[in-house]
C-alpha cells in the first residue's frame, strides 16, 4: 500500500473524519451547556466519558453515510491515528492538574492539545483542510487563555468550531466523491 493509497482508504473509510469531528463537536457542546447547567466537574466526567465515545459514534455516523468506518488492515497511517489519541490522554493529564488550581483554563488546553491532534490528521487523511481546522482550535485555545474567558466559553468555542469544519469535511467528501464518479 503506497501512502496516497493509505491516505485514500483512511478517508473512503471514515468520511475524511467529518462524522468524528461532528461528535467531538457535539460533546464540546454539551460539556459547554453541563458547566452552564450545573457544575464544572459534571462538565469534566461529561468531556472524559464523552469523548470516549467520539470513534465508536463517528463510525456509526459513517456507516450511516454509507462508509464502511473501518480502514483496510495493515494500513500504516493507522497506527499513527491510534498513536495521535495518546497525547489526548497527556492533555487530559495536564488540564486536569491545572482544573485543580485554575479552572478556567481547563477547555482552553484542551482545545489545544486537540487542535494539534487534527494537525497530524492532515497526514492521516491526506486534507489540508485540518492544518485550518487545528490552527482555528489552536488560536481559539490560546485566545481563551490569554483573554481567562470563564470555564465554558470555550467549550461552545470548540463545539461550534468542530461542527462547523466537520460540514466543511463532509462537503469536501462529497465534492471528491462526485469528482471520482465524472
Amino acid at each position: 500500500m503506497t501512502f496516497k493509497e493509505a491516505q485514500k482508504d483512511m478517508c473512503e473509510a471514515y468520511l475524511g473524519g467529518g462524522p468524528g469531528a461532528f461528535t467531538s463537536g457535539v460533546v464540546w457542546l454539551i460539556a459547554g451547556i453541563t458547566a452552564v447547567v450545573s457544575t464544572r466537574e459534571y462538565s469534566v466526567l461529561f468531556f472524559f466519558f464523552g469523548g470516549m465515545l467520539i470513534h465508536p459514534i463517528g463510525i456509526l455516523l459513517s456507516k450511516t453515510l454509507q462508509r464502511s468506518g473501518k480502514h483496510t488492515k495493515g494500513n500504516p497511517l493507522s497506527y499513527l491515528a491510534l498513536e495521535s489519541t495518546f497525547f489526548l490522554f497527556v492533555g487530559l493529564f495536564i488540564a486536569y492538574l491545572v482544573l485543580q488550581i485554575h479552572p478556567d483554563w481547563f477547555f482552553p488546553i484542551m482545545i489545544l492539545i486537540i487542535g494539534g491532534r487534527y494537525l497530524v490528521f492532515a497526514t492521516i487523511y491526506g486534507m489540508r483542510i485540518y492544518w485550518i481546522f487545528g490552527a482555528t482550535l489552536i488560536l481559539s485555545g490560546v485566545g481563551g487563555l490569554l483573554l481567562n474567558t470563564p470555564f465554558y466559553v470555550i467549550a461552545f468555542v470548540g463545539g461550534t468550531i468542530e461542527i462547523i469544519f466537520s460540514f466543511v469535511i463532509l462537503y469536501l467528501e462529497r465534492r471528491n466523491l462526485e469528482v471520482k464518479i465524472d
